[in-house]
């Protein structure tokens, strides 16, 4: 434990500041001046971004501020005792003991097990007092390593199951899953308060940490047995499935921590309310606040629905469009008339006349023809997935067939999707005798779901949206001149001014979505969309990359750094590659992104450049047919003026205060710590 903490890591009884932002900077100075970092203010403003997400103040007076940097060279514990305690964000009150854990990018599992040791002893209020009392830096390291060589409890409750208890006793048992997106503390302190209250109330008690330093999955004769689960969660957990039909409280893991046995006592009163929201029906579609379990608003919901939707489907598209390039390469563009031809009449020992190459052609093109004919299928199954888990996929997918067949479209297969989804869901919600739960996700739900769904796109819907449909075809088809300049320009914009956030992926979905209506000669609108959100997307990691080698002393050294990878993100059209610099400067770095994004964009259109592939930048030219010299000129264009312009910016323009730049890192670049 020693290459962990080491007594110059530790500060007691200082004066460090009155605000987070205070004690977060003096302790990433300190770990940097103790060789454990090589950018104090790289650190600080990481483990910011993080505390601006979910504050890491716990009951009891103690803070646990975290994250994980590139700027970490060695997995790192920071101590300091406060003389005056600093608001972490604990009901309780200010804090005085804080714990700042810094881990590298890539920290192995062994150091990451010893962080999550220190974590779960926090809770215990013996060791906190320890730390009050201690005399010396020094007493402050032998706590802490005494610590980490404890087995914690809540692993040992996690892997060998309930506590026991009398026979002639019927307790409640209660199974959990806790994670947090950094998976270092709060996924064990959370662990540890839920065991030590369930222990106090007389509850049977396993849970399933979801973390860094590792996971060993709940005993399923655990799960079959549990009477209801708890999630105290920040992210997805794993295989939910597992809990299928369980009474769930999916809470924020921080509510783990403060509020545990809270938590317990939910949890035991809907293990007998036969109305209790369960697993998958509600669990899988709510969004839990700091406060309660109530249920995400309509438009929070099909937000998370279209962008889950749009993620399974892009590999159906990528796969597809690329595959459809490479049959158009091979065989040339009378491919598209002749490749049923010769599959169905030739081999590998019987050639058609054209030769190999046709042939081989032929193939590429149908395997990416079959896969593009899952776009809508596949968008509508994984939106009623992302409302009603498993139960919801197979109602998606036929209601997404049934859009295609009606000639409906990518927009009939967003309506059919949510209509699914919300039927499954709300099926699912029926309470039924215990002995029906069982059929409920693999008969009743799917089998009601799609007469609901696909009945709806069939008598009602279907027509009406493939007339829409139809109508928003010919408008893309007829765009020429400024409307299609405005349509690239609007693109370019939305692509750079999140860099991969929300606002961003809109654009990519509206992008990929219209790819299967898409063709070269008869409807090339939605292929030239698709270049210009490729393109656009391109600009701002290039220019980055363009502008530390134009103006290098306008950057930090760890910028200069990531201008040397952001060349091949961007020119694989990851956009962000940007995001490290926009962290940095914020107010610079987007607005002079846009304009570059928004120029090539436009170009993009004007130039009628099209892209059969929805991803891989420069590397998929031969997906853009003999437009890429194109596609290359305003991608060029659009990264000079982005390079030009964030250089003039960081010249002449002053640089916003920190906390503020540190503010609109956590609300708009999205750094993960």
């Amino acid at each position: 434990m020693s290459d962990l903490i080491t007594p110059g890591l530790v500060t007691l009884d200082a004066f460090l500041g009155t605000t987070t932002n205070d004690v977060i900077t003096h302790l990433a100075k300190q770990i940097t001046a103790q060789g454990r970092a090589t950018n104090a203010a790289e650190l600080a403003e990481h483990a910011l971004a993080r505390e601006a997400k979910t504050a890491t103040g716990v009951p009891g007076g103690i803070a646990i501020p975290h994250c994980r940097s590139a700027a970490v060279t060695a997995p790192t514990l920071a101590m300091a005792r406060l003389a005056t305690p600093v608001d972490f964000g604990a009901k309780d009150g200010p804090a005085d003991l804080i714990f700042f854990i810094a881990a590298p990018e890539g920290a192995d599992k062994d150091h990451l097990k010893l962080l999550s040791k220190l974590a779960r002893a926090l809770v215990k209020k013996s060791f906190t007092a320890a730390l009050r009392e201690a005399k010396n830096n020094q007493e402050i390291v032998d706590l802490v390593t005494e610590v980490t060589s404890d087995t914690p409890a809540a692993s040992r409750v996690a892997t060998s199951g309930a506590a026991s208890t009398p026979a002639a006793v019927k307790r409640v048992k209660i199974v959990a899953v806790t994670a947090c997106p950094t998976g270092i503390a709060h996924t064990y302190m959370a662990a540890d308060a839920l065991a030590q209250s369930a222990e106090e109330l007389g509850i049977d008690f396993a849970v399933e940490t979801q973390g860094s330093s590792g996971s060993t999955p709940l005993d399923p004769e655990l799960i079959r047995t549990a009477d209801a689960v708890i999630f105290a969660v920040d992210v997805d957990v794993r295989d939910r499935g597992r809990f299928a039909g369980k009474p769930v409280i999916q809470v924020p893991v921080k509510r783990g921590v403060d509020e545990p046995a809270k938590l317990l006592t939910d949890a035991v009163a809907a293990s007998s309310n036969p109305n209790a929201r369960r697993v998958p029906a509600a669990s899988s579609d709510e969004a839990a606040d700091s406060q309660d379990t109530k249920r995400e608003s309509f438009g929070a919901g099909l937000k998370r629905a279209l962008l889950t939707g749009v993620s399974y489907m892009i590999p159906f598209v990528a796969g597809g469009g690329l595959l459809i390039a490479l049959g158009f390469l091979l065989g040339g563009y009378a491919i598209t008339d002749v490749a049923d031809g010769y599959l169905s009449d030739n081999s590998l020992w019987n050639l058609p006349d054209a030769g190999l190459g046709a042939y081989l052609g032929a193939v590429a093109f149908k395997i990416g023809s079959l896969s593009m004919g899952f776009l809508v299928p596949a968008l509508a199954g994984y939106i009623a997935y992302a409302y009603a888990d498993r139960p919801g996929i197979a109602p998606g997918f036929t209601a997404g067939a049934v859009a295609g067949f009606m000639g409906a479209g990518f927009i009939g297969g967003i309506v059919g999707g949510v209509i699914a989804g919300l039927a499954c869901r709300w099926i699912n919600s029926w309470a039924v005798p215990r002995w029906l739960r069982g059929l409920m996700p693999v008969v009743i739900v799917p089998l009601l779901g799609s007469l609901i769904a696909s009945g709806l796109m069939f008598l009602v819907l279907g027509g009406p949206i493939a007339r829409l449909t139809l109508a928003l075809n010919d408008w893309l088809s007829g765009m020429s001149g400024v409307a299609a300049a405005g349509l690239g320009l609007i693109l370019g914009l939305m692509m750079a001014v999140d860099l991969g956030g929300p606002v961003n992926k809109v654009a990519y979905a509206f992008a990929v979505a219209g790819l299967g209506a898409g063709s070269l000669v008869e409807n090339p609108a939605p292929l030239m969309i698709m270049a210009a959100v490729m393109a656009a997307g391109m600009v701002p990691p290039l220019a980055m990359a363009l502008a530390t080698v134009i103006a290098p002393k306008l950057f930090s050294g760890a910028e200069r750094e990531n201008g040397k990878a952001a060349w091949l993100l961007g020119a694989a059209f990851i956009s962000e590659g940007a995001i490290p610099f926009a962290a940095a400067d914020p107010l610079r770095v987007i607005p002079a992104s846009m304009v570059g994004a928004g120029v090539t964009g436009s170009l993009i259109m004007t130039f009628n450049v099209v892209s059969q592939a929805p991803h891989g930048g420069i590397f998929v030219f031969f997906a853009m047919n003999n437009t890429w010299p194109l596609f290359l000129l305003a991608t060029v264009i659009g990264t000079v003026i982005s390079a030009l312009l964030v250089i003039i910016l960081k010249k002449f323009v002053r640089k916003t205060p920190v906390a503020q730049a540190s503010s609109a890192t956590a609300q708009s670049a999205g750094v993960a710590a």
